[in-house]
């Protein structure tokens, strides 16, 4: 154990000795024993102990598969319970919003079950955190309709080769979106296994706050405006690219004189009572051991439609056949490939970035730490892997995140439990979903954009306290609605870029009298410029973005008169001083 002592002069009266005592890692792991709250250290220390021999091997698996440092611990009087009933509640909320979701994406319903099995079980193994729920999402299933739109519309798909308006084969078209969707998810696992390996965890940081903010907001506005198609039960197409938003508002008003009133009635039913349900969830959640599962209880009211023959007697639209049981391994169509690389780089960043800011948010909130590389790796591996099971690209979901902490959820083992759940659904009673109909579904995504919308009460809070940063949400937002999701992405990432380079502050500096401190005077009354000398102040590094900037900065705040030569060449030498005394300033 080493001390070392250095002294500071503070200011012009006094002076200060800190000391400060050197620990080694051998003895900070003597004198310091992990927390019996924290077993994930405890467990780490044991191994520690156990695989001293290869230090480098041992590192590189729990990096690798972190269940290993928690689970030979797990403290199964302490945790189960919670982890049960947590799992059990987020396995409930992952059969409906699986089923809705793989709407959003153009496929059919059963591929959103099979994408809340394969990933989830996947991340128990290599995901950091503890309490994020992976599956589904409703913005990047978006993401991924509008790729699968765009790469099968309806008209490469007529009825019996026919070319009759109207007329679609929606087997034929519904198989080629499921071969987009899978092959774009091997695609962004691929980019994102290949971030983690390089370390690149850290391009997170690139996408602020108000950006990612801005940007799912106006991707709620998207995924509303996609719904209401089915909430009416009008027949239109579906639209992709900038002014999606438009068009699909146009397309639906102009048959609304078809809307099938049935439809309508059960639709709005089923999104007063969700939203009544989650108002009681949220005011009394501290009085209620679990939410009450209202997409569930919709869900299973809504089967007296099989009793009801919704679709026969009102042509109501179902979900449809749910084939029983998991499909076998099939190798993606790598051929899709070169049409997908843009939209799958703007996919695995926006997956990335819910996923880790998620993340982040628990960690933070429970004390233990989370690896951006780590999740990244984790991430992709769970596309990757799954996509040859045929699900399309998941991510964390605020809602169930918050729904697995907040009943108990203390580890992924709870996570591990309602992927087991959605299997039992997918191999025993898919079958009972047949009958739903797609305005309740739509009613279920809609409800869950609430928590998206109140974004929108950033805008005054951003105008008291930042107004570039009020200018980044704006711009991902108008862009985003106006561009679609993956140009409206590109233009927000962009303009953040700019501000960084324009919020480069370059002041003069001037001192407190009687003080060593130093302060900009243009801010300060009290501070003023040393006799002959310029202090001159940057709050960013140099680099090429904003390197002439510094310059002229630094020019115009010193006042550098620069001469222009315009004789022949060489031009003469320039007088300099030969002593600081002989510097000159206005």
């Amino acid at each position: 154990m080493y001390c070392i002592q250095y002294i500071t002069q503070v200011n012009t009266f006094c002076l200060t000795c800190v000391s400060a005592v050197l620990f080694s890692h051998k003895i900070l792991q003597h004198f310091m024993l992990p927390s019996a709250d924290n077993f994930y250290g405890e467990a780490d220390f044991i191994f520690q102990q156990d695989l001293a021999h290869c230090p480098h091997s041992k590192s590189a698996i729990f990096s690798f598969l972190p269940i290993l440092s928690w689970l030979p611990s797990y403290p199964v009087k302490e945790y189960l319970f919670g982890d049960i009933v947590s799992g059990l509640s987020t396995g409930v909320m992952q059969l409906p919003q699986g089923l809705a979701y793989a709407m959003l994406a153009a496929v059919p319903p059963v591929y959103g079950l099979y994408s809340s099995f394969y990933p989830v079980l996947l991340y128990t193994l290599f995901g950091t955190s503890r309490h994020i729920s992976m599956g589904t999402f409703a913005v990047i299933s978006l993401m991924i309709g509008g790729v699968a739109v765009r790469e099968a519309p309806d008209s490469m798909f007529p009825l019996n080769g026919t070319n009759v308006t109207g007329l679609v084969d929606f087997e034929a078209r519904d198989a080629r979106r499921v071969q987009v969707a899978v092959a774009l998810t091997t695609l962004v696992g691929l980019i994102q296994l290949f971030l983690g390996v390089l370390r690149f965890g850290f391009v997170a940081i690139y996408l602020a706050e108000p950006l990612v903010r801005g940007f799912t907001t106006a991707a709620a506005i998207h995924v509303f405006v996609s719904q209401l198609k089915y909430l009416f039960g009008v027949k239109t197409k579906r639209f992709s690219g900038p002014l999606s938003v438009l068009y699909s508002l146009i397309a639906v008003f102009k048959d609304i004189t078809s809307t099938n009133v049935t439809t309508l009635i059960v639709g709005l039913v089923c999104i007063v009572f969700l939203y009544s349900v989650k108002d009681v969830n949220e005011r009394f959640k501290k009085k209620l051991p679990i939410p009450i599962p209202g997409e569930i209880i919709v869900i299973v009211s809504t089967g007296v439609s099989y009793g009801m023959a919704l679709f026969e007697n009102y042509q109501v639209d179902i979900v449809g056949s749910i084939p029983v049981g998991l499909l076998p391994p099939v190798i993606p169509d790598f051929t899709l490939f070169p049409n997908l690389v843009a939209d799958a780089v703007a996919i695995a960043v926006v997956g990335f970035s819910m996923g880790i800011s998620l993340a982040k948010i628990f960690a933070l909130k429970y004390g233990y730490s989370v690896d951006g590389n780590q999740e990244m790796i984790a991430l992709g591996l769970c596309n990757f892997a799954s996509s040859f099971f045929q699900t399309f690209v998941i991510t964390s979901s605020m809602s169930r995140s918050l729904v697995q902490e907040s009943t108990g959820g203390k580890t992924q083992i709870a996570g591990l439990l309602g992927s087991l759940l959605v299997l039992l659904v997918i191999v025993a009673i898919g079958f009972m979903f047949e009958p739903l109909p797609q305005t309740v579904l739509a009613a279920i995504i809609m409800v869950n954009l609430l928590g998206m919308f109140k974004q929108v009460r950033d805008i005054p809070a951003l105008w008291r306290t930042s107004k570039i940063e009020l200018a980044v949400w704006l711009v991902a937002f108008v862009a985003s609605v106006l561009l679609g999701l993956d140009f409206g992405l590109l233009v927000a990432v962009g303009f953040a870029i700019l501000t960084v380079i324009y919020r480069t502050q370059s002041v003069i500096l001037g001192q407190i009298p009687n003080t060593g401190l130093y302060y900009d005077i243009d801010e300060y009354e009290e501070a003023s410029e040393c006799s002959g000398i310029k202090i001159f102040h940057s709050n960013s590094s140099i680099y090429f973005a904003n390197s002439d900037q510094y310059v002229n900065h630094l020019k115009d705040k010193v006042s550098i008169k620069t001469a222009v030569y315009t004789g022949h060449f060489p031009p003469p030498a320039l007088s300099r001083p030969t002593s600081p005394t002989e510097l000159q300033y206005p």
